[in-house]
């Protein structure tokens, strides 16, 4: 099994939410904090959208325009790409070691300070970027397109930021000057440790109702994830598979899937919703012992929202989106865990089989490279078109044509719900 498999629910690209701990004491930078670039009552940015995450585009000092994954929860601006830190020539004053979910040692890092960042209308100057000596996330093969980095928090804490996953913008507000009309429920949240919480309940098919403490997360691609041990009334459902639920800073994480009756959230419930539970010797269940948390929250729960995240005044507002509210959760149907590689990420190789799987029965191979989907071409395809049509339905046929080491093999298989 490949230690680099990322294989979350409908086959999104987990980072869980980030949780590190990072020791950074930079005197000489003065972190002044994210502006608007001009005088406006709202600024409006696009983003894009792959494997349940939002990419947002970035400059940095004189950079080319970058895509770093929006997280509500990252306390830092992150870059990935070692690549990037080169070419831009940073200014390095300290190596740090990064820590974070999964299995393995802690990363190196190195902090420069007292740089600009610029997003579509906002700028920011003063600011810490903390870059990651080695690309082990390798996100871009995960997400499917170039990814250079992470970064939200201070967005988030100096502008009131809604989320509309239906046209894939952010609009983001001076918080002194929002006032919210429509519709939509407004939910307290707690900003501890730069990280949004709140109370939510899990019920399980017998119908226990478990008060759950989670982060809102749009770092993770997931629904939902609770950590056993954090509560001896969160146990697993009674049917599960198990899984590696995706990557974290350092590694692998493992875990089961199972499908939880109903996620309550302020007066909205979702049923069947898939649910992660790591095993209980990952260091993010540890993490979330000594924080007093269950779990977060990720994008495939969100997006079913609009979603307005006020941290200066401790509040959400959840507006249902009509289109996808009632839409059933659901994961890959086909077995198959696949990674896009080459210089445009149209290069699509089987990383994982399932055992049992359909994938696995109609004789698929790791290491298989995908030539064409349901008579698409790979090479006009992105992964995020890959990912949705290994998970379009039960009973759906999936024809392809692999490229194992000189020979093309064709393969087919009806798609079938494992959990």
């Amino acid at each position: 099994m490949s230690a680099l498999r990322a294989s979350l629910m409908w086959r999104s690209f987990c980072i869980f939410s980030f949780v590190m701990a990072v020791a950074v004491e930079c005197a000489q930078a003065q972190d002044v904090g994210f502006f608007f670039a001009e005088k406006r009552k709202c600024i409006v940015i696009p983003f894009k959208w792959h494997s349940n995450l939002i990419v947002i585009p970035v400059r940095i000092n004189t950079s080319d325009t970058l895509n770093f994954i929006l997280d509500t929860g990252i306390s830092m601006n992150l870059l990935t790409d070692p690549e990037v830190a080169k070419k831009l020539n940073l200014r390095f004053v300290r190596k740090v070691n990064v820590t974070g979910a999964g299995q393995g040692s802690s990363l190196e890092a190195y902090v420069a300070i007292n740089n600009q960042i610029y997003l579509p209308g906002i700028k920011a100057i003063g600011q810490n970027v903390v870059a990651l000596s080695d690309d082990l996330l390798q996100l871009s093969s995960y997400v499917g397109i170039p990814i250079h980095g992470i970064f939200g928090f201070e967005l988030f804490r100096h502008f009131v930021v809604k989320i509309d996953f239906r046209s894939r913008t952010l609009r983001l507000y001076q918080p002194e000057k929002y006032n919210y009309r429509g519709r939509g429920e407004r939910i307290p949240i707690v900003i501890e440790d730069t990280k949004p919480y709140v109370y939510a309940s899990a019920i399980y098919a017998d119908n226990r109702e478990i008060p759950i403490k989670v982060i809102l997360d749009t770092g993770a691609g997931h629904a939902l994830s609770l950590d056993l041990g954090t509560s001896e009334h969160i146990q697993l459902p009674d049917k599960i598979i198990r899984a590696q639920l995706g990557r974290g800073l350092n590694g692998i994480i493992n875990g089961s899937l199972g499908r939880l009756e109903k996620v309550k959230i302020g007066n909205y419930e979702l049923e069947q919703v898939i649910t992660s539970f790591p095993d209980t010797n990952s260091l993010a269940m540890e993490m979330a012992k000594h924080l007093n948390r269950q779990g977060n929250i990720g994008c495939e729960f969100l997006k079913r929202f609009d979603v307005v995240f006020n941290y200066p005044q401790n509040y959400i507002i959840l507006k249902p989106n009509k289109k996808s509210f009632k839409e059933r959760f659901e994961r890959d149907m086909s077995g198959l865990d696949v990674r896009a590689t080459g210089s445009s990420f149209q290069k699509f190789v089987l990383e994982y089989i399932h055992p049992d799987s359909p994938a696995d029965k109609a004789g698929l191979k790791k290491g298989d490279e995908i030539i064409s989907l349901n008579s698409h071409m790979a090479s006009d395809l992105h992964l995020s078109d890959v990912l949705k049509i290994l998970q379009r339905g039960e009973g759906k046929w999936v024809k392809l044509f692999v490229r194992r080491e000189n020979n093309f093999i064709y393969a087919e298989f009806r798609l079938k719900r494992m959990i």
